[in-house]
């Protein structure tokens, strides 16, 4: 979509509203596509109820998923920065809504398996692009812009999870799979028509930190030592959250809650779809809330504060998990403090790398997530072989006290230095 500029008006002085479009339909885009992760957890149950698999086969689903969606963003980054995000999107709708349909039909463990190949590559696609855009336009406000983007792809499934169990109980998660795919397909592709990156002068530099004045390629940011402890610390990270992301409806049943009901007076839920409602809230609210954070004291200091308080939440999760209130509110810390990652490293990325070539450069540092998805089975695995959740806890828990030493430690001078010889 063209945006006409008056002869009285800069580029920069049109851009000030209609990046805010932009931003509005990457959050609509994000919202859409968000439940093929978030809500996976409400259909392991039924699934395996279904059909009798084993669950840890079950969730290599999800683990394909998140493989195919982060280890094929450093080409879709490629195809973005040099194509632009209204292509790209409208690639991922399509994808990304024939995931679920495929999932409607599946009765076999393949077919579940070549239909997270198919959302991987859909969501890949959609997540990318919109995080890449908001990077692009708001680079004054790189924190925030991303906040709100990657945060509705965590808030999103909060608008649908009720309603999504809801449907699974009354109607069957075949029939859920199927409408919500059709949807969340068809939003994402009409907001697709209206998406472009930023012409030359319509965006300006933060002037709270410093950014790189310099784009780099890919294949000079890899050569460089924050690159890859950016890589490692978003390892460390990511790998607590997503595993709470895939395992808390089978972690509410290890622990005894799953079933019971919490009472607040005017409404009575189960400590589940409570407690599902209530992450995703936190988990969006996070992201945003963070990155602002990060915009005005840095990205560094705001890492060791939000990785942190995610170690202490885990850490506080296994020893009260099994009493429904604190699960409910230790499982929201937990992704309130996580959530932010992936505001966090995007936007010190850019600021370390320049905006040209992000798309590329963030996408390959998101395969991070992707290694992260590994461990995700494994965490059955050991919780099958132990009888209890206690050693997976602790064991990410230490993993996010770890990356939030090294971003104050080591990655606040080498980020320092790097700009410096930029």
């Amino acid at each position: 979509m063209a945006t006409t500029i008056s002869p009285t008006q800069t580029p920069a002085q049109v851009a000030v509203g209609y990046r805010w479009m932009q931003l509005i339909l990457g959050v609509a885009c994000m919202i859409a596509a968000a439940n093929i992760q978030y809500a996976w957890t409400l259909f392991v149950p039924e699934i395996q109820k279904t059909f009798g698999w084993q669950r840890a086969a079950i969730q290599t689903t999800f683990t394909i998923f998140v493989l195919v969606q982060t280890w094929l963003t450093p080409f879709e980054g490629y195809l973005i920065d040099r194509f632009g995000p209204r292509i790209m999107v409208m690639i991922g709708g399509f994808f990304t809504g024939l995931a679920w349909i495929l999932d409607s039909y599946a009765t076999s463990l393949a077919a579940y398996y070549v239909a997270a190949v198919v959302g991987g590559i859909g969501v890949g696609c959609v997540y990318a692009t919109c995080v890449n855009n908001a990077i692009k336009w708001f680079p004054d406000r790189r924190g925030l812009a991303v906040g709100f983007t990657a945060g509705a792809y965590g808030f999103g499934s909060a608008l649908t999870i009720i309603p999504i169990a809801n449907m699974i109980a009354n109607g069957g998660f075949q029939t859920a799979f199927f409408w919500y795919g059709l949807i969340q397909g068809i939003i994402i592709m009409i907001a697709a028509l209206a998406m472009r990156a930023p012409q030359v002068g319509e965006t300006w530099p933060s002037t709270n930190l410093p950014q790189s004045r310099r784009d780099f390629t890919l294949s000079e940011a890899a050569k460089t030592p924050v690159f890859y402890l950016l890589f490692v610390m978003f390892i460390l990270t990511v790998t607590g959250g997503l595993m709470a992301v895939a395992q808390l409806g089978p972690m509410s049943q290890d622990l005894g809650v799953k079933e019971t009901k919490v009472d607040f007076y005017f409404f009575i839920i189960a400590a589940l779809p409570f407690a599902l409602l209530l992450d995703r809230i936190m988990n969006g609210i996070s992201r945003p809330m963070f990155g602002f954070i990060s915009d005005h004291i840095g990205r560094e200091n705001t890492m060791f504060v939000a990785f942190t308080l995610e170690g202490l939440g885990i850490i506080a999760l296994a020893t009260f998990g099994a009493n429904p209130w604190a699960f409910i509110f230790l499982s929201g810390l937990v992704f309130l403090a996580w959530g932010e990652v992936y505001s966090l490293f995007s936007a010190t990325s850019a600021d370390a790398f320049g905006t040209k070539n992000i798309g590329s450069i963030y996408g390959t540092l998101y395969c991070s997530k992707g290694i992260a998805a590994l461990l995700v089975p494994v965490g059955n695995l050991i919780t099958e072989a132990t009888g209890t959740w206690s050693t997976v806890f602790y064991t990410v828990a230490g993993m996010d006290i770890l990356s939030a030493l090294c971003a104050l430690l080591l990655l606040k001078p080498m980020l320092r230095r790097h700009l410096a010889r930029g």
